[in-house]
């Protein structure tokens, strides 16, 4: 399946500009505020977008993060963790120091005690003590149907890691470089995820940040050869993160495509009506995280593919 009903996240308690992440995240912005008032802003619009989520019938497992742990980016799972189908979970070497503490054994466990199965754990943290990262569904973005994930290569995304981790899961690498304009400079994108999306039957992808002519090229060939609709985006729509979309199932099967509110105003009308023959769109105003964090709503969301037990209750 491309798509799930159930997703995890996790309720900031410390979240604030993490100073560690800017170095090479240049979608953060300091909003010269208290990081009490900060953390307040964001866990309003984290509440609320969780009200949009569960409205729909999307199953959302609220993790609270650790008040213990300076870790400001707690609110953004995906980097750390991924659930696949088979009971395998992924576990990922992180760039900033600060944010390895996120990885945490009792969400597992919660999980687990939600009756979910986990069969398998396959750890790349090690990577971490060589200088080498690959920021799980930030860095990977997965075509879980015709296994083909897809990587564009930063200082938070190593080729050498990433086609261990293809070799491990029996995905075919498409390796390519984004790249975005900053002070007048081309400098790598540090995740996938923020300037490409990938649903059952589209992509949404900003293709104008692929530099190199034959990278974009094959990755074009690789989403045509799939059947994905490809509805491209324009840098200043990445920049307002319609990139970081996610589809989702809620109740019935319906599909939805989730990103936040700045994305959804920075769509035209035909990109909209292209999307919508995907799913009815919902969207949520995530501004404080988006600014502070430098990600948006699919980096708050760790889709959750693992199978469940097959409990039969009131039988001696």
């Amino acid at each position: 399946m491309q798509v799930t009903n159930t997703i995890l996240m996790v309720r900031p308690r410390g979240f604030r500009m993490n100073e560690q992440t800017a170095v090479n995240n240049f979608f953060q912005e300091d909003l010269k505020l208290r990081n009490a008032t900060i953390n307040a802003m964001a866990l309003e619009e984290f509440d609320a977008f969780i009200d949009v989520l569960k409205a729909k019938g999307i199953h959302v497992v609220v993790v609270d993060d650790n008040p213990d742990t300076d870790t400001p980016d707690a609110i953004f799972p995906n980097n750390w963790v991924s659930f696949h189908e088979e009971g395998t979970v992924g576990l990922y070497p992180m760039f900033a120091k600060n944010r390895r503490k996120e990885r945490r054994e009792d969400i597992l466990d919660r999980l687990e005690d939600d009756d979910f199965v986990i069969e398998n754990l396959m750890d790349y943290t090690a990577a971490e003590e060589e200088g080498y990262f690959l920021e799980g569904t930030g860095s990977v973005v997965m075509d879980r149907v015709s296994k083909k994930a897809y990587c564009a290569l930063s200082a938070r995304a190593d080729e050498e890691l990433f086609i261990e981790f293809c070799e491990d899961f029996e995905y075919s690498p498409v390796i390519f470089t984004a790249y975005q304009t900053v002070d007048g400079k081309r400098m790598p994108i540090y995740h996938t995820n923020v300037m490409m999306c990938l649903g059952e039957r589209f992509a949404v992808i900003c293709l104008a940040s692929i530099d190199d002519k034959k990278e974009r090229k094959n990755v074009v060939e690789h989403l045509k050869l799939d059947g994905k609709e490809i509805i491209a985006i324009t840098e200043a729509q990445m920049h307002q993160f319609a990139g970081n979309m996610l589809q989702l199932l809620g109740a019935f099967d319906q599909r939805y495509i989730v990103m936040s509110s700045a994305a959804f105003k920075s769509l035209t009308p035909t990109q909209l009506k292209n999307l919508e023959k995907h799913g009815e769109i919902l969207h949520s105003d995530l501004k404080t995280i988006e600014t502070c964090g430098g990600g948006s709503a699919r980096c708050m969301i760790a889709e959750v593919f693992l199978p469940k037990q097959n409990r039969v209750y009131g039988k001696d």
